[in-house]
């Protein structure tokens, strides 16, 4: 018998400006490139990119925190580069329930390695019931998404 799955729900802000943030529900059993296609629609974004998450050592600070941590990145990261790392896993892989998360855990989301979008995502709750609907979900909208380019006229 297979487990049911359960929701999280997690606070995905802009890091550049916290005040803009978005609440997100999804299933345990999605992954975490089911989590960058919610955020991509809740930040507005117009054009898809490359991307990672970046998930810190408990009790790492500063540098520390993106260096030491672990990176989960788009698949197209991982083909044919020789700068891949090995320790850099395939978020279009990596269920959300086998990271481990704490509820007010807080990891990142690099969106556009040129543009450098970073958020700060924030575990709000975990273990809730889904319901019949689509997962992931926006559930909670917080101040207008900056354009993704702005361009200088």
């Amino acid at each position: 018998m297979s487990k049911k799955p359960s929701i999280y729900i997690f606070k995905v802000a802009l890091k550049s400006a916290k005040s803009i943030w978005r609440r997100i529900a999804i299933r345990d059993n999605q992954t975490l490139d089911d989590l960058h296609e919610a955020i991509f629609v809740a930040f507005d974004r117009e054009e898809e990119h490359l991307y990672s998450f970046y998930l810190p050592r408990y009790r790492d600070k500063g540098r520390a925190r993106l260096v030491n941590a672990r990176e989960y990145t788009h698949p197209y990261t991982l083909e044919d580069n020789p700068f891949a790392d090995e320790t850099v896993e395939d978020a279009s892989k990596t269920r959300l329930s086998t990271l481990g998360l704490k509820l007010g855990q807080q990891f990142d989301y690099l969106f556009d390695f040129g543009d450098s979008w970073w958020h700060v995502i924030t575990v709000e709750e975990l273990g809730g019931q889904p319901d019949k609907k689509k997962y992931p979900r926006i559930i909670e909208i917080h101040g207008e998404s900056p354009p993704q380019y702005v361009y200088d006229e």
